[in-house]
């Protein structure tokens, strides 16, 4: 990872869709701003871009994505899209196609990829629900990019969950988002050495 006096720094844009754009929480507050302040303590030269739209889809993300790369040249890019193809009922092989070519797209532009995946609620059917999960495996494996498998782990599956989300039900409250944080670093980590 670079330091601060080290050569020009590292680029990290992140495209995501509500659950990376702060979507109903105070400005600063969501997982990606505490990545900033993350980043900004351990002086680490890594500029973020958060390049995140709310009810954005992997098509969205897919069709975006060239032109972020062009502007940005980012060293690094978080992919932490697919939650509303699922609750859109888009095709699995659909998002599977935009993530692999979003994957694709990054790396041939230089760009080391973390994939994050997701899970849909099981009043989708099991079947649904495993297949969905394991697009995202499935992604990460074929095109050899790191993965953190459920961005919300430890707060859908928490016990008492719905206190961790806001009114609607799908997105997670400020106080949710160090634990969102918690779940990308490590990941994260590894790619940025």
């Amino acid at each position: 990872m670079t330091k601060p006096g080290n050569s020009k720094p590292l680029t990290l844009l992140v495209l995501g869709d509500s659950l990376s754009a702060e979507y109903g929480l105070k400005r600063g507050s969501g997982w990606v701003a505490l990545l900033e302040s993350r980043l900004k303590n351990d002086r680490l030269n890594v500029v973020v871009v958060n390049a995140s739209i709310s009810g954005d889809t992997t098509s969205g993300g897919r069709s975006r994505l060239p032109a972020l790369l062009a502007q940005h040249h980012p060293s690094h890019l978080i992919i932490e899209l697919g939650a509303n193809d699922a609750l859109r009922g888009l095709p699995l092989e659909s998002t599977r196609d935009n993530l692999n070519n979003m994957a694709q797209t990054a790396q041939s532009a230089g760009a080391k990829v973390l994939l994050i995946g997701m899970q849909v609620p099981p009043n989708y059917g099991q079947q649904y629900s495993t297949r969905f999960a394991a697009v995202f495996a499935t992604v990460a494996k074929t095109n050899k990019t790191a993965l953190v498998p459920f961005l919300l782990k430890d707060v859908a599956d928490a016990p008492d969950s719905l206190r961790l989300f806001q009114a609607d039900r799908i997105h997670p409250r400020e106080e949710a988002h160090p634990t969102l944080l918690a779940n990308v670093w490590p990941e994260l980590q590894k790619i940025l050495k």
